[in-house]
């Protein structure tokens, strides 16, 4: 297929905008937007470029977002930088998985994935948010000796993939300084690295001068169109111990 100059320069424009600045917005660039809208074979490249950086274009509503694929280190994040942004500087795996658990536990309470929409609440405080971490981490770790002490056979039926009882031995082993939201060697510090972390990739937004958190329509889109289909929500809730009635 042959492509017309002026189609593969609009394509290297509307791609290197996003590039920039992860998405593309009607109300700030409203001839890039419609060419990518409207002609198809723009709309093809831009996406093909997205494609061979590992990367996929999607546009909802009247935003086009840039979406690195999870093996993409390079737009998105390492481990390690994740680790050093997320964690205290002596981290442990615990301490790493326990800050992708208040993300899940971020996530479990905004969506529900039930009905039109998966979304259930508008905001949340963060100190509700903290205590549900610490309600689920409890839960689930009394689970886990329940099952031990009962000799319960799990053949046949899905583990959980978190470890409780690790996960709840990094939360608890934090301090709880209420003063001191900087340091991440507290429960209020690695909340509140986590939710500045989700704030920079304009996932949330958090106020807090009243510690309140609200999602953003990035947020709302993903997890409505691309990532809350039923199989997904329903592997989100079975890690978080929540049982599903079919």
């Amino acid at each position: 297929m042959a492509y017309e100059y002026e189609e593969i320069v609009e394509s290297q424009k509307i791609f290197y905008h996003l590039l920039q600045y992860g998405k593309l917005e009607e109300q700030d660039e409203k001839e890039m937007f419609r060419s990518y809208v409207e002609n198809d074979r723009v709309m093809y490249l831009v996406k093909s470029q997205g494609e061979m950086a590992k990367s996929q274009i999607e546009r909802y509503g009247n935003v086009i977002y840039l979406i690195p694929d999870a093996d993409n280190t390079f737009l998105g994040f390492t481990k390690t930088e994740l680790k050093n942004k997320l964690c205290k500087s002596n981290a442990t795996e615990k301490d790493f998985y326990l800050v992708q658990f208040i993300i899940l536990t971020l996530l479990a309470s905004f969506y529900d994935g039930q009905g039109g929409r998966c979304k259930s609440r508008d905001m949340i405080k963060m100190g509700v948010l903290q205590n549900e971490v610490s309600d689920r981490l409890r839960e689930g770790a009394e689970k886990e000796e329940e099952q031990e002490d009962l000799g319960v056979d799990m053949a046949g039926r899905e583990k959980s993939v978190l470890d409780y009882r690790s996960m709840r031995q990094a939360f608890e082993s934090l301090k709880s300084g209420e003063k001191d939201r900087k340091s991440k060697t507290t429960k209020e510090g690695v909340m509140n690295s986590v939710l500045s972390f989700l704030e920079e990739q304009g996932l949330i937004l958090y106020i807090r001068e009243d510690e309140i958190i609200k999602t953003t329509d990035k947020l709302d889109n993903l997890m409505e169109m691309k990532i809350l289909n039923m199989t997904n929500y329903k592997r989100m809730m079975q890690a978080m111990g929540v049982e599903i009635n079919e």
